[in-house]
């Protein structure tokens, strides 16, 4: 996809990052936090409850390290802890700022992060402890997530969401029982409360990898991470893994190794899945046949990565009433 919002020499990032924090009132902080966004050229998802701040952006180097000033300076969210990745250019098109009811949806509502959680490991110290035999990994993600990426020997669920999860680890508690469990997700937002339930359900030695997966590749080199690592903008999946990497994933039409992600052209699909380069352009960034065939087929450009549906969100509510006011 080529990037029009790319400038010759500039750098820019991407920031993955989460706070659990009281807001007392998200409506109101979710019109701040837009229009700063809208004036300082930040692009991406973010949402926001009565319980904190959630949200993946991208910027160049300069607007991200305002952002994260801006984000900062709030005592609410002087915790925060932001992971930083070099990218070529915006990973996102628009910005959507949203208020949820949770900033991850999980049906624990009544769990709070701030209050119970599991003990957190930096990458370094999960490093020297993923192998210990006393030790199981637990992965919080999604069947499409761990399939192309997962720590080697890690216990996976088969869920489609997080929300999921409470019901379906308690299959796989008998692995646990006895045990040091340590959980992982992509930046750590969905162990806050995973870990938390592990906790409430009775179990004592209970971690989580601080930052998840990508704080773990970016400051310990992401050792023993087998596949690449689902993300949630227009890269679709990056590597993690700097020292002994591994494809674990096979194309979905041909069967051949391939950990190349994309979702299905056909939008009442858009299955998550590993497709080669080859049958991605054979069958034009459609799964099957039939999706290829199907007449609301969006157009396939090499990525796989489709804009969401706005359902009618306006990037630019408030944006004229506070121009209005200023002047």
């Amino acid at each position: 996809m080529e990037n029009q919002n790319l400038t010759q020499g500039q750098e820019y990032w991407v920031l993955l990052y989460y706070c659990y924090t009281h807001i007392a009132d998200p409506e109101a902080y979710r019109e701040e936090h837009h229009l700063f966004c809208i004036e300082n050229g930040i692009l991406g998802r973010i949402i926001i409850a009565h319980e904190g701040l959630n949200g993946t952006v991208s910027g160049t180097k300069e607007a991200c390290q305002k952002y994260m000033d801006y984000v900062l300076s709030d005592e609410r969210f002087k915790n925060t802890d932001f992971k930083i990745e070099k990218v070529q250019g915006h990973t996102f098109t628009k910005i959507h700022v949203r208020v949820k009811p949770e900033i991850v949806h999980s049906g624990l509502r009544h769990i709070d992060p701030t209050q119970k959680t599991g003990i957190h490991l930096s990458p370094e110290e999960f490093k020297k402890l993923k192998d210990d035999p006393d030790v199981v990994i637990l992965d919080a993600r999604s069947n499409y997530e761990h399939k192309l990426g997962r720590f080697k020997n890690a216990i996976t669920l088969d869920i489609e969401n997080f929300r999921e999860f409470p019901e379906k680890v308690k299959e796989v508690f008998p692995l646990l029982q006895g045990k040091k469990i340590v959980t992982y997700c992509t930046g750590g937002i969905k162990c806050e409360k995973a870990s938390a339930y592990l906790l409430e359900q009775g179990f004592e030695n209970v971690y989580q990898l601080h930052g998840g997966i990508i704080k773990y590749g970016l400051e310990a080199g992401g050792e023993d991470f087998e596949g690449k690592c689902y993300v949630f903008d227009n890269r679709i999946a990056v590597e993690i893994n700097k020292i002994n990497p591994k494809v674990i994933s096979h194309c979905y039409i041909c069967g051949t190794e391939c950990d190349r992600m994309i979702n299905c052209a056909n939008p009442h699909c858009n299955n998550h899945v590993p497709i080669c380069e080859k049958c991605g352009w054979e069958y034009e960034g459609a799964c099957s046949t039939e999706c290829k065939s199907h007449p609301d087929k969006r157009p396939y450009d090499g990525t796989g990565y489709y804009q969401k549906n706005t359902n009618g969100y306006n990037p630019y509510k408030g944006w004229k009433r506070k121009s209005t006011t200023t002047i």
